[in-house]
């Protein structure tokens, strides 16, 4: 006996294309202040409703010093507007992934 899936009433939409953040900003660690170009996207969590926004942080010395020193939890700046940030793992290419909760700061 062969069961069928009914088809989703709601079908997937890809996010639009001005969805998220690609620009410069900045990360903020103590007295360390570095320019940086970032990618972040961002989505509401239903389980926990907040929004949690994702990205990356282009590979730059400076930021691989930052997390090899052990800075796990930085201040990422936009345009003024500051949020804390964690530097999670790096990426096959040498970026660093970058996780928040909470407004994110390109809001």
């Amino acid at each position: 006996m062969r069961l069928w899936r009914r088809p989703r009433r709601d079908p997937f939409v890809p996010p639009a294309e001005d969805a998220g953040y690609r620009g410069p900003a900045r990360i903020a660690v103590g007295e360390t202040v570095l320019d940086v170009d970032v990618v972040l996207l961002d989505h509401l969590e239903p389980l926990d409703g907040r929004t949690h926004w994702y990205g990356r942080v282009q590979a730059v010395p400076e930021v691989t010093a930052l997390k090899d020193g052990g800075a796990t939890v930085v201040d990422l700046v936009i345009d003024g507007v500051a949020a804390e940030v964690r530097l999670a793992e790096y990426d096959a290419w040498g970026n660093v992934a970058l996780r928040g909760v909470g407004a994110p700061p390109y809001a």
